[in-house]
C-alpha cells in the first residue's frame, strides 16, 4: 500500500501539490441506488409528487453538488468540469432508483471526488423530496466504478 498523500511527513494534513502534474483528460463514474416502498416510486413515476419531478430535480442536485465538491471536502481541489451526467433510472422490479454520475475534466487531478459527491447528492435529494411519504428509505452502495486519466491510468471495479 502506498502512503496517504494528504498528510505531511510530521502527519499534518495538507493540500496536494498538483502543480507539476501534466493536464491530461481525466473521468470518473460512480453509481449508487435508493431503495424504497412500492407506492413510492409509483408517486416519483406518475409524476404525482406535489413537490414536482423528483428526478428531474434529483438530476440537477447531482449536477449542482459536483461543481461545488471543492467547497465540501476540505483538501479537494477546485476544478473546471467539463462535462457532468447524471443517469436516474427506476427499476420497479426492486424498488429502487439507481444514478450514475460520470464527470469529466482536462486537468492535474482526477475527478472521483466530484462523481461521488453528484451520485450522493442525486440519491439524497430523492431522500429529502420523498420522506413525507417514505421515512424508511435506504441509500445503498454508492461507490466508484471506474476512473481514466492521470499517472495512475485506467481503473474499473471488478464486478
Amino acid at each position: 500500500m502506498t502512503k496517504l498523500t494528504h498528510f505531511t511527513a510530521t502527519g499534518d494534513a495538507h493540500m496536494v501539490n498538483v502543480g507539476n502534474k501534466p493536464v491530461t483528460s481525466r473521468e470518473a463514474i460512480a453509481e449508487g441506488w435508493i431503495c424504497m416502498q412500492k407506492q413510492t416510486l409509483a408517486l416519483i413515476l406518475g409524476g404525482g409528487h406535489k413537490k414536482g419531478d423528483v428526478l428531474g430535480i434529483a438530476r440537477v442536485a447531482g449536477i449542482m453538488a459536483a461543481k461545488k465538491t471543492a467547497d465540501l471536502i476540505p483538501l479537494c481541489h477546485p476544478l473546471m468540469l467539463s462535462k457532468v451526467n447524471i443517469d436516474l433510472e427506476p427499476d420497479t422490479e426492486t424498488q429502487r432508483v439507481y444514478c450514475r454520475a460520470t464527470v469529466a475534466c482536462s486537468g492535474q487531478t482526477g475527478v472521483e471526488m466530484e462523481a461521488l459527491h453528484a451520485t450522493q447528492i442525486a440519491l439524497l435529494t430523492i431522500y429529502d423530496m420523498c420522506k413525507a411519504v417514505d421515512k424508511a428509505m435506504t441509500i445503498e452502495s454508492v461507490r466508484l466504478v471506474e476512473k481514466q486519466g492521470g499517472k495512475s491510468g485506467h481503473w474499473k471495479r471488478a464486478e
